[in-house]
């Protein structure tokens, strides 16, 4: 893989997100003021939103990994596409508590006599549910509810709410009126600039060992943002395969016609076959808008598996070449077990 042949201790650019490559860009310090701001306040709704890939969930798990576990009990929630019962019930299972077999008066009382005794712990709850986009109207009702949970002086609940865009829809609804008037702090996560992505791409490389090898030079960084527009995961997609092809091509440095290269084969690797872009017949319209909860979840489908696909590949072409690289490499005549380089053959 790349990683050994540029001198690299682990994958830089990968899909998954991971707290250790934390990048504090402005956008992403102001979030995170919001969420520490939220901490201290100790009650109500901080409500973050984003773009597909803006690092709202690095962004959390940052948060998490920092939280101080002998004052907060924090449970983090990922899979949203469910109904209020549903989403009541991985509350609970998020918090360790059983709820298999119990009803809603079951849930509700398990989940009060835990928060109560979290209290008594002098500690405090937090719920970070990600992927809020998905959440409908009852089902964000349901969670406005759960901060009824209250002493005489103190919420026992404190909720942060992570989406997409059209959350910021959701929660402007003339349903959510009673929700808005809980909410203590909200805050849009944009992209970054272009100064930010190109120090974006050099602090995810510089925590993996980076050393200057490879090097890219203005036109490249600038191509980089071209094609991402600043967005955290559209710039490691492009920036990983951009390390392979490097490898694969033997690089040291990358300019700005490596990059539209790169740019070329995934704008091809993606565009849809002849026939796949054409109208939904009417008779399937309506089974759509049937199934637009199937459809949330294949937009949500997971990361990790994406990660680990374009890993496998990898392996697979750095096999096949590397086999080819012997075999180019093996003077005619010779068993390639037995090859020997050409400039020893004196």
């Amino acid at each position: 893989m790349y990683e050994s042949y540029y001198g690299l201790s682990a994958k830089p650019f990968q899909l998954r997100p991971d707290p250790h490559f934390f990048f504090g860009s402005k956008g992403h310090k102001r979030a995170m003021a919001y969420l520490d701001y939220g901490l201290s306040q100790g009650e109500g709704f901080i409500v973050i939103t984003g773009e597909v890939g803006a690092g709202k969930t690095t962004l959390v798990r940052n948060l998490l990994g920092r939280l101080p576990l002998d004052q907060i009990v924090a449970a983090h929630i990922v899979n949203t596409s469910l109904d209020p019962e549903d989403t009541l019930r991985m509350v609970v299972s998020a918090f360790g508590l059983p709820y298999e077999g119990a009803s809603k008066a079951e849930l509700l009382n398990r989940l009060e006599q835990f928060l109560r005794a979290v209290d008594r712990q002098g500690k405090r709850a937090l719920l970070v549910i990600d992927e809020a986009q998905n959440l409908n109207a009852r089902t964000v009702e349901e969670l406005r509810m759960l901060s009824n949970f209250q002493t005489d002086d103190r919420s026992l609940l404190q909720t942060f709410l992570l989406g997409q865009p059209e959350f910021r829809a959701t929660l402007h609804s003339p349903t959510m009126q009673q929700l808005r008037q809980r909410v203590i702090a909200s805050y849009h996560l944009g992209p970054m600039d272009a100064q930010e992505t190109r120090a974006y791409v050099e602090h995810r490389l510089a925590t993996v060992g980076w050393n200057g090898d490879p090097s890219f030079d203005e036109a490249a960084h600038a191509a980089v943002y071209a094609y991402s527009g600043g967005i955290p995961r559209k710039t490691n997609t492009l920036m990983d395969r951009v390390l392979l092809m490097g490898y694969l091509e033997e690089l040291h440095g990358f300019s700005g016609a490596h990059i539209e290269e790169v740019v070329r084969d995934i704008s091809d690797e993606f565009q849809a076959p002849d026939g796949l872009g054409e109208p939904e017949p009417e008779s399937m319209r309506a089974t759509s808008g049937q199934h637009g909860l199937q459809h949330g979840e294949r937009r949500s489908a997971s990361v990790e598996q994406l990660d680990e696909r374009m890993m496998r590949l990898e392996k697979s072409i750095v096999s096949v070449l590397s086999i080819l690289k012997k075999i180019a490499a093996t003077p005619s005549g010779s068993a390639p077990g037995g090859a020997q380089r050409l400039d020893n053959q004196e």
